[in-house]
């Protein structure tokens, strides 16, 4: 009996159309429009010391970030932009603060685009001509990046606090300079460390332009914390269709912002899903240890980069119909698995064979969809 492994003809639901914006290029990757959202983090390590910035730039790509950002609070840094633009493997943005001269230097250097925030840049709208005639005589993309705890102090005085109205003023503003001098290439950021005040924020900003926005809940905590915020406040906008680009922040290391938002993003499928551990959360009526189960195959599997469903399910209420419904999937109960492929019911295993045959199962129907492409109808034989 042949199992057939092709991959859905239909594209899969999303909650609501993306929103309509302009599309600019960041480096190689567009940003707005019909292009994918694409996943942003940012390197920790010095700028100045180019090698150690490389070597995590390459982590982050291997990890699947799209575009990489690098801090420049120092000359040194600025000087280290050129070499690390030309070696980087995706496109590099570098993050001004404070000082114009450093949003020049950024764009001299060859970055595919330049962070400004306009609450701390000494005179930044005096600068808005010039800076405007730069990025686009090098074809570079901006990014306005409005934030809570920098906001303009003559907006803080108006509103009392970072609110959503002062944040997208502030943006609105910013924007409407660079407009007046004929340069659209820019998207928005307007990020606050309050979830509900963030969503607010871009759901008022949406409102009042099409530019692409860039989504981020600044200084959003520890790893936990950070990608309950991060997750909370993109869901809530992207199943409206707002955003175009992300970037989780958490107190953790970059890759982590990368895993974390590529998961919301193939949670909502936006992303084509790649490896899903479907589990249970176990209860009284489990009579296998799940949490061991679903740690070991996840580790066993790590790096899977086909579209792979598999159901590690612990009892015989919902583990069979769960399991059914995945690509791959084990029902236990009884010191036994019973092993699905695509819904039929391939083998029974013992209780220790479950892990092994697992990942023995998954390997095979990864390399079968590998060798045949997304176009073809892999299968697997059944004995």
């Amino acid at each position: 009996m042949s199992i057939n492994l092709g991959m859905p003809a239909l594209p899969p639901p999303t909650l609501a159309p993306r929103r309509k914006t302009r599309q600019i290029k960041v480096g190689s990757v567009l940003v707005g429009g019909d292009a994918p959202i694409s996943v942003q983090s940012m390197t920790t390590t010095p700028t100045n010391d180019v090698n150690k910035t490389l070597q995590q730039i390459a982590e982050l790509t291997a990890a699947g970030c799209d575009i990489v950002r690098v801090a420049c609070p120092r000359q040194e840094d600025a000087d280290a932009l050129a070499e690390i633009a030309k070696h980087s493997q995706i496109p590099v943005i570098a993050d001004i603060h404070f000082q114009p001269s450093y949003v020049f230097a950024a764009i001299e250097a060859g970055c595919a685009a330049v962070r400004v925030n306009p609450g701390n840049i000494r005179r930044f709208d005096d600068q808005v001509k010039e800076i405007a005639q730069a990025a686009k005589d090098h074809g570079t993309s901006l990014r306005i990046g409005v934030n809570a705890g920098s906001l303009d102090k003559r907006l803080l005085e108006k509103y009392g606090k970072a609110t959503p109205e002062a944040l997208v003023e502030s943006a609105v503003w910013e924007a409407s300079l660079f407009e007046e001098h004929d340069f659209h290439d820019f998207k928005i950021s307007v990020k606050h460390n309050d979830p509900v005040v963030m969503v607010q924020a871009y759901e008022q900003l949406a409102e009042r332009g099409d530019w692409p926005l860039h989504l981020g809940v600044t200084e959003a905590g520890p790893a936990f914390q950070g990608t309950i915020k991060s997750s909370v406040a993109f869901g809530a906008l992207l199943s409206k269709g707002i955003g175009d680009t992300i970037r989780v922040s958490l107190s953790a290391p970059p890759v982590e912002e990368v895993k974390v938002g590529l998961q919301i993003l193939q949670s909502l499928n936006l992303r084509e899903r790649k490896l899903e551990i479907v589990s249970c959360p176990s209860c009284g009526r489990a009579q296998v240890d799940v949490y061991t189960l679903a740690e070991q195959v996840t580790a066993g599997l790590e790096g899977m980069e086909v579209p792979l469903r598999v159901a590690v399910m612990g009892c015989v209420v919902n583990g069979p119909g769960e399991a059914r419904e995945a690509d791959l999937g084990v029902a236990s109960g009884n010191g036994k698995g019973q092993i699905f492929v695509k819904g039929e019911v391939i083998k029974t295993v013992p209780e220790s064979a479950i892990v092994e045959t697992l990942i023995e199962e998954a390997m095979r129907i990864a390399e079968t969809m590998e060798t045949t492409g997304d176009a073809g109808e892999p299968t697997v034989t059944v004995s």
